[in-house]
């Protein structure tokens, strides 16, 4: 491998592993959603804000970065990020209150833009041919970052519960969910240090008119004979842009028509992305599996199984994304989602739930279980009407608190057809829209327009993600898994019919030619 192949890659790395820190943080949470629930007394619509304040301060996040990007430059956007992870880690497992916990992770929140800006710096320092795996490689973190973080989450509930005198000691049984949240600070603090390393992106020293510094960068990382074709191509897309640099120009030119195409492609896939309920099932792991009826603890190492999932179909649509291209990695990878979805919806809606009284005599746990006596035998077919009567006869704390356990006592259900459903699922996401819309976001915007449209589009599917994540439980609550799930199958199958109309391929294209390609035909003329 050649020294500017080595940089380009020890580059990409780097920025990255924002998406593992990423990861880390989003997954956590997942792990001490019954902690914080009993700890705080929270409503289920109080335990969606506390998983979707991150959401919500991404939101706001983004309104600023396509500024900061463009004035700051990538690199120092990103520093400023990994700053914020390191804090809202720190300020999250030392929270005392429900409020503090929701001001910590909205601080968090603000540092999820590095997702997209991690798109736009690899995206503008790769190689065409390359563009698809780099940009992929922060998909691949963040799938390793979930993954870690739900064996992090498994290894110290099983420290929680054992007897040794050391984890007494360091309050690890008392202060379970706040040792899990408290390791995102050790990976946060190491991509800070990691990206003084990385160089600025050649594309906005270029926008900036330090046209020598960015040829140097450019020396880094692309065969010097291709250096001015490549200054030229960066050029002509910055001149060929509104040269008025205010953020609602810009927007304006996004939605013009001329941009239309690329819009629309744009706003379906950064929609449909997170209405797949991608997050419901990644922060909520544990909460979900337990509707299989498999216990607390079995719950939680399940949850592992996702994450190794991820990375396996991750790598591998990571290799074909170049190979087979960006659109029918969405297109058939979307239909995969909803056959999943549905498989999932099959099983859930054909579950039923009965307590006998040989249950109730094992369940030790609850206290005063002979409440239940009333239930015995009585059958219910949907997890709404068995939660209903739970709260009824033991009382919403008791109902919530000991949730998984009744599930596992009293469900019957196709727990196996279930769980090949959700992997596949799970799979399905990762080898298709999720890595895949960070790489068509790379390419679809020319320069000038990037700083504002990538993190713009990332901010529709941040306000989606928000949406899953704050109302799930309730969703849970309410309508019961089955429905929930459908619902999120029927919303993904309207934007892959959008998209099959309108998505080109986009692969071994430059930026430039990828522009070409989207901007709309020319009527012929009478």
């Amino acid at each position: 491998m050649g020294s500017y192949k080595r940089n380009a890659f020890t580059y990409a790395t780097i920025v990255a592993m924002g998406g593992f820190v990423f990861g880390l943080d989003a997954a956590l949470i997942s792990g001490t959603v019954k902690f914080i629930t009993q700890e705080f007394s929270l409503t289920d619509l109080e335990l969606g804000s506390v998983v979707g304040a991150p959401a919500m301060g991404v939101l706001l996040a983004l309104v600023f970065v396509g500024h900061a990007c463009n004035k700051y430059g990538r690199r120092t956007t990103l520093m400023i990020a990994a700053a914020l992870y390191l804090i809202s880690a720190a300020c999250s497992s030392l929270a005392p209150t429900y409020s503090t916990l929701i001001a910590a992770r909205f601080l968090g929140g603000l540092a999820f833009s590095s997702i997209s800006l991690a798109s736009m710096y690899i995206g503008e320092i790769a190689p065409p041919k390359w563009r698809g795996k780099l940009v992929s490689m922060t998909q691949i973190n963040i799938v390793v970052g979930l993954s870690a973080a739900y064996f992090i989450n498994y290894m110290i509930l099983g420290l929680a519960d054992s007897d040794a005198h050391w984890v007494a000691a360091l309050g690890i049984n008392e202060y379970t969910w706040r040792w899990m949240l408290a390791t995102e600070v050790i990976f946060a603090l190491l991509w800070f240090v990691l990206l003084f390393f990385i160089p600025r992106s050649p594309a906005w020293l270029l926008y900036q008119g330090r046209e020598e510094e960015a040829k140097q960068m450019l020396l880094k990382v692309t065969p010097e004979t291709e250096i001015a074709q490549k200054i030229q191509e960066m050029r002509y897309s910055i001149e060929n842009s509104n040269q008025d640099r205010s953020m609602l120009t810009q927007l304006k030119e996004i939605f013009a028509k001329p941009m239309r195409v690329t819009m629309i492609i744009a706003m379906t896939i950064a929609i449909a992305q997170q209405a797949t309920g991608i997050n419901a099932i990644l922060f909520y792991a544990p909460t979900v599996f337990e509707q299989l009826g498999i216990g607390t603890d079995a719950a939680f190492a399940q949850a592992i199984y996702i994450g190794l999932t991820s990375i396996v179909f991750t790598v591998l649509g990571l290799l074909l994304v170049d190979r087979m291209g960006r659109r029918p990695m969405i297109i058939w990878g979307m239909l995969w989602i909803v056959l999943s979805l549905g498989v999932c919806y099959y099983g859930f809606n054909t579950a039923n739930y009965t307590i006998t009284e040989s249950a109730i005599t094992e369940m030790s746990s609850i206290p005063n279980a002979e409440r239940l006596t009333p239930l015995i035998d009585v059958p219910f077919d949907n997890d709404i009407s068995f939660k209903s009567a739970l709260i009824e006869t033991l009382g919403e704390k008791d109902a919530r608190n000991y949730s998984g356990l009744l599930l596992q006592k009293a469900a019957d259900i196709n727990a196996l057809l279930i769980l090949l459903g959700i992997l596949s699922f799970i799979g399905a996401f990762h080898f298709s829209v999720g890595p895949v819309m960070w790489v068509l976001f790379s390419e679809i915007f020319p320069i000038s327009l990037r700083g504002i449209a990538i993190p713009f589009f990332t901010l529709i599917t941040s306000f989606v993600s928000y949406l899953v994540q704050k109302f799930f439980p309730w969703q849970l609550a309410t309508m019961g898994i089955s429905l929930t799930l459908l619902f999120y199958a029927i919303i993904v199958t309207i934007g892959m019919v959008i998209l099959y109309f309108y998505l080109k391929e986009t692969k071994n294209m430059s930026i430039e030619e990828v522009q070409l390609a989207l901007a709309p035909k020319p009527k012929p003329q009478p």
